[in-house]
This record gives C-alpha cells, sequence and structure tokens, in this order.
C-alpha cells in the first residue's frame, strides 16, 4: 500500500492572485504527483472576496476528497508565524487506507433553551477515528457541541480552532470544496488503521501550590478545599510565593481541574486549565470559569511566556520520546490569538518548537479564538493554548 504523504505552503505577497498561486504551486509541488485526500486551507481577511471561492479552486486543482478551513486573524506557515499581514496558508494530506468523510453542522436554540444541532458526524470505529473542527465563534456554540460529542462518541479526539479575525457576525467564513459558510462548523472524520493522530493540547500554565480535593462546591463555585474555606487556601498559597509569581498570579489566576477522577497521581496535562473569575468574601469561595465537583482534585496555577514556552517544549519532547518508532509527518498548528508576539518576546514561537522536536514535519495552522483539543480524554475548547495535531503512520 501507498505510504501516507503531506504538504505544507504559504504565503505573506499582498496580491490575492499572485498569494494564492504561490501557496498552491508549493503545496502541489511538496504533493510530488499525489492526489491528496484532504486539503485545508487558512487566509486572512487581508484577501476579502478572493476567499469565497478558495475552497473551490482548491478542490478543483487538487482533486481532494474534501477541503475545510477558515479565516483567521494571522496565519501560520511551515516555518513562520505571518502576524499582522495578509498570508495564506494551505496543508495538505494523501492518506491511503483512511476514510476521509466532510461533515458541517449548524446550532440552533432547542425547546428547553439549551442548543441543538443539525448533524454529529459519523463514525463507525471509534478506535480508529479523529476529527478535525473549524467553527464560527459568533453562532456555534462549540462548547456544547463538544460535550454532546464526547457523550456520543467518547475517546474521539477533536483538534482545530475557531475562525478569528472577524469583528462581528457573519464576517468569518469557513471555506469547504463547494463554497463557503458564514455560520456553524465545518470538519472531517479520518478513519482508518493506517493514520494515527496525536493530540497535543499545550496549556501554557506552570502549578503554584500544591493539589486540593474540593470538599464543598456548587455549580462553578469552589466553597471548601481540603475540608478549609476555599478563599483561604487561595489566599496561603498565595502568600506563599515569591512576588514574581504573586504579581502573575494576582494579575491572571487559573485553576486546574482534574478531568479523570480515578487517578491520584496527575500530570500537568490531566487538568483543564479555567480562570479564576471572583473572590466571594463573604462565605470565604472561589468561583471558577467552569463547573466543578465534589471529591474533584484541582491545582493552582500561574501562566506567563516561560512557563507557556516549558509547557509546550516538554510536552512536544514526552511526545518524541514515547514515539519512537515513528516520527510524525504532517501537523496542523492551532494557536491562541493571544500568543506570538503577544506573548513571546521571539517571534515564530510555536511553530519553531515544533521544528525543534519535529523537523521533518509538514506544518501549517493559524491563531485562533479558540482552540479545540482533548484534556484527559474529553474535548474541549482553551484559551491561550497552542493545539497541535501530530499525525503518523499508525504503529
Amino acid at each position: 500500500m501507498a505510504s501516507l504523504r503531506f504538504s505544507s505552503s504559504f504565503s505573506d505577497a499582498r496580491d490575492s492572485r499572485e498569494a494564492e498561486g504561490a501557496a498552491w504551486h508549493e503545496l502541489e509541488a511538496g504533493l510530488g504527483g499525489e492526489v491528496p485526500s484532504l486539503v485545508v486551507a487558512f487566509a486572512t481577511h487581508h484577501h476579502g472576496p478572493m476567499l469565497e471561492e478558495l475552497g473551490i479552486r482548491l478542490a478543483r486543482q487538487s482533486g481532494a476528497q474534501a477541503v475545510i478551513g477558515c479565516t483567521a486573524e494571522s496565519v501560520i506557515g511551515p516555518h513562520r508565524e505571518i502576524e499582522k499581514g495578509p498570508g495564506i496558508a494551505l496543508w495538505a494530506a494523501s492518506l491511503p487506507g483512511t476514510d476521509v468523510r466532510f461533515f458541517e453542522t449548524q446550532a440552533h436554540q432547542g425547546p428547553d433553551g439549551e442548543p441543538e444541532f443539525s448533524r454529529f458526524p459519523d463514525v463507525g470505529d471509534t478506535a480508529e477515528a479523529s476529527v478535525l473542527l473549524v467553527a464560527d465563534p459568533y453562532s456555534f456554540p462549540t462548547d456544547a457541541f463538544l460535550a454532546e460529542f464526547d457523550q456520543r462518541l467518547p475517546g474521539v479526539p477533536i483538534m482545530g480552532g475557531m475562525a478569528s479575525g472577524a469583528t462581528s457576525a457573519g464576517q468569518s467564513l469557513l471555506f469547504t470544496a463547494d463554497g463557503v459558510r458564514d455560520s456553524g462548523a465545518v470538519g472531517v472524520v479520518l478513519e482508518g488503521p493506517e493514520l494515527e493522530l496525536c493530540p497535543i493540547v499545550s496549556q501554557g500554565c506552570r502549578p503554584v501550590g500544591r493539589p486540593w480535593v474540593i470538599t464543598a462546591c456548587e455549580r462553578n463555585l469552589i466553597r471548601k478545599l481540603g475540608g478549609r474555606p476555599a478563599l483561604e487556601v487561595l489566599l496561603e498559597t498565595w502568600n506563599g510565593l515569591p512576588p514574581d509569581e504573586q504579581k502573575l498570579f494576582q494579575g491572571a489566576p487559573f485553576i486546574g481541574l482534574a478531568i479523570d477522577a480515578n487517578r491520584s497521581a496527575f500530570q500537568r496535562e490531566d487538568f483543564l486549565v479555567r480562570g479564576i473569575m471572583g473572590l466571594h468574601q463573604a462565605n470565604r469561595a472561589v468561583a471558577v470559569a467552569d463547573f466543578v465537583r465534589r471529591g474533584q482534585t484541582v491545582q493552582l496555577l500561574v501562566r506567563d511566556a516561560g512557563s507557556a514556552d516549558e509547557d509546550l517544549r516538554l510536552l512536544l519532547a514526552r511526545n518524541a520520546r514515547d514515539s519512537s518508532t515513528q516520527s510524525p509527518m504532517g501537523a496542523l498548528l492551532f494557536s491562541c490569538n493571544g500568543r506570538g508576539s503577544r506573548m513571546f518576546s521571539e517571534p515564530d514561537h510555536d511553530v519553531s518548537c515544533l521544528r525543534s522536536s519535529f523537523g521533518e514535519a509538514e506544518v501549517a495552522g493559524f491563531f485562533a479564538a479558540g482552540e479545540i483539543g482533548p484534556v484527559g480524554g474529553r474535548n474541549f475548547v482553551h484559551g491561550f493554548t497552542a493545539s497541535v495535531a501530530l499525525f503518523r503512520e499508525r504503529r
């Protein structure tokens, strides 16, 4: 059987026709004559009307079974993060032995006021399936979609991001082989025994203090940790930090919520990072940006450029070490639009980290308004995260 093949390209040319042509020819050369199963495209709003039929042209030129993508504030090429300027990034995969199925879905309000979805992707064997998804942040409640998806198809990873760069509803475009959508979500199911998608979700935080168990709570309000008032524990932890970490925690406090209730020992990727939203002096409680449960382990966290760099490099190195027989051949990188030059002093940080671990992988991506990826075996939308989908031949 033919082997997997990947290609990636980008252009930062201001002229839209020139940019698309250059990116396509580079992508085509990398495919070496192979017809791709999937083409993924990300483009900035600078290219305006040209984007209306970008997916159609890519499908016609490539012969791909599926085309997906979206508009972006900034795009990521094979070696560069093209910020604050025009950009087109393309990525293609020839996946023999893998079933590639396009799907799209819209959200509407159900009778009980909760969101309902027009479609969920069809998956045969959950052990051999993964999903790529891009969504409109204004019309699509991705958190609710992922929660229901996990109930329907537990263990299937979803990687992707929310379109970025728009300032109001209707401005985001989702690319498909037959045109664009300005709402909902589009994606592909990748299913088969030959392809393995390895998700890496770097939430960019480091722990401070020690883990605690929630002993009293209500919805998103933590009342007690280890039998003590939660606010008391938080202030005690803060008082024990060095001045630089006190400043970090005071300016942007975070908490990690352990997803797997059966674990007794945790690594940093076992915690879902959420913000601390408020401190309740009257009842000595702490409000967080997600629902919590009694018995759940939590970890106080801080985030800065140093912790974000350390976390991404650690997770990439661990994956490289644990995957000794097959290096990834392709990678899609979904970075938060709060990263890049807004977070790091050096340019091209996330893609450079990826290159340092997996130099031969074909890489493309974009800066998202929310990044999608699994933590603790369940799929979530994240912020300030680098979500990396690594593709390799299954061992």
